[in-house]
This record gives C-alpha cells, sequence and structure tokens, in this order.
C-alpha cells in the first residue's frame, strides 16, 4: 500500500507547512495503517484496485479537464478519501470498513460535492443490493447538487451507463437507481421533523454550517443503527457563526485526533488554516494554502484565490466571504458593527474559576416574562482579571420553539451538567426561581455579593424583593442601572478592551459565546458606544447582564483603583 496514492499524498505533504495540523495528524495515523503496523485494520489492495478501476471508467463531465479520465484528474486529497473511507477494513473481516463517519472541512473550489458524488458512484457499484443512499442538506437545492454531479459524471461515462441489455442507471428529479442491484440514492429536502425513518446505508449532509439544528445529520445516524457497513460524510466550509452543527462536528473529530475522545469510527480532514497563522491572511499565502489543497495542484485555482485576497484587502465589504469561504476562517465583518470577535471571548475562555472568598457584583436583564432572562456575576482576582459568570433562564415550555426560531440548540443546553441555561416557569420565566437562584449564589460560590444591578423596565418588582429580603432572606444593596448609552459606554468599553487584553476569564459556556456572537453595537450621537438589542442577531441578554454587573465593578473598584488602566470617554 505504500505505493498507492494515498499513501504517497500523505507521504509527500505530512511534514509541510502547507498542510494544517489536524490534517497532518490524520495522515501518520492512517498512513500507520497503510504500512501494516497496525493490528486491527489494514488497507485492502483488493478494494482499492476496484476503486482503481472504476476511476478509470468515470470521465470528467465538464471544466478545464472535461474528457479525462477521474483517475487521472484526481487530486491527493480525493485519493485519500477514497482510499481511507471504502478500502480500510477490519484484519479480521475484510468486509466491515473502520470509518463511519467522514467529515471533510474544505473550502470552496476544491470539488468536495465532486468527491462526494464520485464516492457515491464506487458505491454504487460495489455496495450490496437494495442498499439506500441519502443527501441532506439547508435546503432542497442544495441537496440535489450531489444529485446533479453524479447525474453528469454517469452520463459522460459510457461503460459504466450503458450495458448490452440498457442503461444500467434511471436518472429521474427525485432519485437515481443502479438497476443491477436496486440501490437507490434520494436527494431530501430539509425538515426538522420528517428525516426519521429511513434507512441509509451511506448518507452524505452537505453545508453543515448553515444548519439551523443538527436533527437532519442525527436522524440519518438513528436510521444506521442496523446497518453493518454504515457511512456518512459530513462536508462544509466555514460559515461566520460558531454555533452551528458543522462546528461541533469539527470541535469532536478536533479532540479524536488529540486522543482526549477515542473514536476509532471518525475519519477527518479539516483543511483550515492553524491558529498561529490565520489573523497573517492578508500576506501569508500559507492561510490560502493549508485551506485549499486542490489550489496547490491546479495553476488557476491558486491564481483566482490571490485575486479574491487582493479583493477583500482592499474592500473590507468583501472580507466575510472570502475568509469563511476561500480560508476556512470564522469572520464576521466590522461593517456589521459587531461589538466584538467572538474568538477573542473563546480565548479567554478557562477551566475553572475559584470564586471562593471573592466580592462580586450580579446584573440582571430581566426581558419580557416570555423571553430569556439571565443572571451574570463579576469580580477580580489577584491579577485584575474580570471574572466571570452568567447564567440564562427560559420558559420551560418554550424551548422548541425558541430553539427553532432562534436557532439554537436550547434543549441540549438545559440538559449540560455545566447548569448555564435554566429551564423554568412553562410560558413564562418564573421569576421566584430567578430570585431564590440569586440568594443561593453567595452559598453555591462562595463569594460575598456587594450588589446587584438591574433595569428598572421589567426588574423593579424583583429588585425590591431582593432589596427587602422578603420571607425573612437576607436583604440586598440593589442599585439601578438606566439601559441607556451615556450609562452603558463606560463599561461597555472596558469589558471589550478587558477581552481584547485577555484579562476577561470565564468558564465554558457556549450559549454565552452565542450571545457575545449575536451582540451588534452602535454609537449614539456622543460617540457613546453600546450594545443594541434590536440591531443584535439574537439574543444578547447574557452580554447586557455582564455589561450591567460591570458598571458596578468599574464604580466600585476600577474608578477606585489606579491598576485598573482603561480609558473611559
Amino acid at each position: 500500500m505504500i505505493n498507492s496514492k494515498a499513501y504517497l499524498y500523505c507521504k509527500n505533504n505530512k511534514g509541510k507547512k502547507t498542510t494544517p495540523k489536524y490534517v497532518k495528524l490524520q495522515m501518520r495515523q492512517w498512513m500507520r495503517i497503510a504500512e501494516g503496523k497496525d493490528k486491527k485494520y489494514v488497507v485492502s489492495k483488493g478494494k482499492l484496485n476496484q476503486i482503481e478501476l472504476i476511476l478509470k471508467l468515470l470521465f470528467m463531465p465538464k471544466g478545464l479537464k472535461a474528457g479525462s479520465t477521474l483517475y487521472d484528474c484526481t487530486c491527493g486529497y480525493q485519493w485519500l478519501v477514497y482510499t481511507a473511507a471504502i478500502c480500510t477494513v477490519y484484519r479480521d473481516n475484510p468486509n466491515k470498513r473502520k470509518y463511519e463517519n467522514v467529515i471533510l472541512e474544505i473550502c470552496r473550489k476544491n470539488f468536495k460535492t465532486f468527491t462526494i458524488a464520485t464516492l457515491f458512484i464506487i458505491l454504487f457499484l460495489t455496495e450490496p443490493q437494495f442498499s439506500k443512499f441519502y443527501s441532506v442538506a439547508p435546503d432542497g437545492s442544495l441537496s440535489r447538487e450531489i444529485r446533479e454531479a453524479i447525474a453528469e459524471i454517469i452520463q459522460s461515462s459510457p461503460s459504466i451507463y450503458n450495458s448490452p441489455k440498457g442503461k444500467r442507471f434511471k436518472i429521474l428529479r427525485d432519485y437515481i437507481q443502479y438497476k443491477p442491484s436496486n440501490i437507490k440514492y434520494t436527494p431530501l429536502n430539509y425538515s426538522t421533523s420528517r428525516l426519521d425513518g429511513k434507512l441509509p446505508s451511506v448518507f452524505c449532509a452537505d453545508e453543515v454550517g448553515a444548519l439551523p439544528v443538527p436533527y437532519p445529520i442525527e436522524a440519518m445516524r438513528s436510521g444506521q443503527l442496523n446497518i453493518l457497513n454504515k457511512l456518512g460524510f459530513i462536508i462544509s466550509t466555514k460559515y461566520p457563526t460558531i454555533d452551528n452543527p458543522f462546528e461541533s462536528e469539527v470541535d469532536y473529530a478536533k479532540k479524536v485526533l488529540d486522543k482526549t475522545i477515542k473514536d476509532e469510527s471518525i475519519f477527518a480532514l479539516l483543511y483550515e488554516p492553524d491558529e498561529t497563522i490565520s489573523k497573517e491572511w492578508m500576506d501569508n499565502p500559507l492561510v490560502i494554502k493549508q485551506s485549499n489543497p486542490v489550489a496547490l495542484e491546479i495553476k488557476e485555482i491558486w491564481e483566482d484565490l490571490l485575486k479574491k485576497r487582493a479583493r477583500a484587502i482592499a474592500v473590507e465589504s468583501a472580507r466575510e466571504n472570502f475568509l469563511t469561504k476561500h480560508c476556512n476562517i470564522i469572520y464576521q465583518g466590522i461593517g456589521t458593527e459587531t461589538y466584538i470577535d467572538v474568538n477573542k471571548v473563546r480565548a479567554c475562555r478557562v477551566n475553572k474559576i475559584d470564586w471562593t472568598g471573592k466580592v462580586v457584583y450580579l446584573g440582571l436583564d430581566l426581558s419580557e416574562t416570555n423571553d430569556n432572562t439571565s443572571v451574570s456575576m463579576v469580580g477580580v482576582d489577584e491579577d485584575n482579571n474580570i471574572l466571570a459568570e452568567s447564567i440564562a433562564f427560559i420558559p420551560a415550555n418554550r424551548i422548541d420553539d425558541k430553539s427553532k426560531y432562534e436557532k439554537v440548540d436550547y434543549r441540549a443546553f438545559t440538559r449540560s451538567k455545566s447548569e448555564k441555561v435554566i429551564a423554568c416557569g412553562g410560558e413564562i420565566i418564573d421569576y421566584p426561581t430567578v430570585e431564590a437562584y440569586i440568594r443561593g449564589i453567595e452559598d453555591k460560590y462562595g463569594v460575598i455579593v456587594q450588589a446587584i444591578g438591574y433595569d428598572r423596565w421589567n426588574a423593579l418588582a424583583t429588585a425590591q424583593r431582593l432589596e427587602a429580603g422578603d420571607g425573612g432572606e437576607k436583604g440586598y444593596n440593589t442599585i439601578e442601572v438606566k439601559q441607556h448609552s451615556s450609562i452603558l459606554h463606560p463599561p461597555t468599553k472596558l469589558l471589550r478592551e478587558y477581552i481584547l487584553e485577555g484579562k476577561f476569564k470565564y468558564e465554558a459556556n457556549p450559549l454565552y459565546e452565542i450571545n457575545f456572537q449575536n451582540a451588534k453595537c452602535t454609537y449614539d450621537t456622543n460617540r457613546n458606544l453600546f450594545v443594541n438589542k434590536k440591531k443584535s442577531n439574537g439574543k444578547v441578554d447574557m452580554v447586557v447582564s455582564t455589561i450591567i454587573a460591570v458598571y458596578l465593578l468599574q464604580q466600585d473598584v476600577v474608578f477606585n483603583d489606579s491598576s485598573f488602566t482603561v480609558q473611559v470617554l
């Protein structure tokens, strides 16, 4: 196997700077199998010969190399995907494939849809009879992109398409059938509830970064429980959000490649630039090279990407598309009035914060009764870092509706052991639950609550009860913080500066990060900066409550401590 095209691709690229970190890790793991050093798995020479023969019978339907065989046109990473996905098998059972989930993160113009279409054709010719193939995508037209590519390749390959008895394939608008084995491929229209009941031997989820929820993927995987040789392909470019199903798949694959999670069924090629160079996209060609393996083999694509980079440098409105779709970098343009880059926020995440003995300040953003409510706590540590904890409360009976409308998986958040999202009440928020949580903060974290900030609009009654200490409970110092630009500008600016300087710390909290991602800011006529709820892309209550808490911290600590060096305009 060391002479196979897939192995040679790995051998020639595993040590190069043009190969991103996680692709190198996957290459090394697979090469060990190809070299025969793994006791459990091996690469089947017979299956590889079968793939090579099929690719010699398939022809490129269009493009620069139209009319050439796919064997001659296949790029290095494609050989690796084909060989790893189909030919890597158990030593003691050569008919059982090792990999069940193939994750491909790769930029546009790298033939990802064409690659999956070719794989489907190979599987048409090699899978058991009556197998079912499906594709899912954010909408029906995207799902049918694979169907179009399959049809074009088949119709351009007469020795595959035709036989002495007639055409081997039935190509219809709604499905493609390989008649000799009665294998059927169906592109599915997107749905959030109607994909159950399928029995896919093979499925492909395309443009997963644009899926609002992971349901289509999970529905396909659930249908494969009784399949011996199940296979699923997850493919996408980056999208300018962190809360999409593809990021979850990528994060999981990285943990597998880092060996923090053991899952031998995952094969992942993650063509995204290493974190150490991702900020150098304007002048470091490695950013493009690590994200676009095909550009290293096809000159025309490389030259086109350089033109697109030049435009993105000159025209700010073109940057988001270039960085997300051609560099696999999550980016939110300044032109969208983003409060802060969510990647800067995520860089401040820590494993654990010791709150014991800290003096803290709470901020409340009690929105409408049927909407999200948030309680945030901030304090400082010995190094003058701002520490933060933010909890969201949502109506228990509106979880599914909110998940669908806001495209946020609240159900998963409420089930998390971290308890950062709490469902309470029914159709509306149960304020006594929120108040009980606040009263329990000192015991839970071992802190001293110095003051509680609130906005009069929705929190006045709650603030009065907390201050009075109803029912014999402790009374708290509550302070009204008006949500006005002149009041919130200093803490909004302070919080952003501390995040940018890496002096902001919080524990893992995905919904908190989503709130930061959603937050958009505007300036008033006096150039006061504030987070604008109406212009934000989604819920920002956790950010707003944090800013309210930071306001109290700033008044009590920052303005009276020379070690805090922040400009307040």
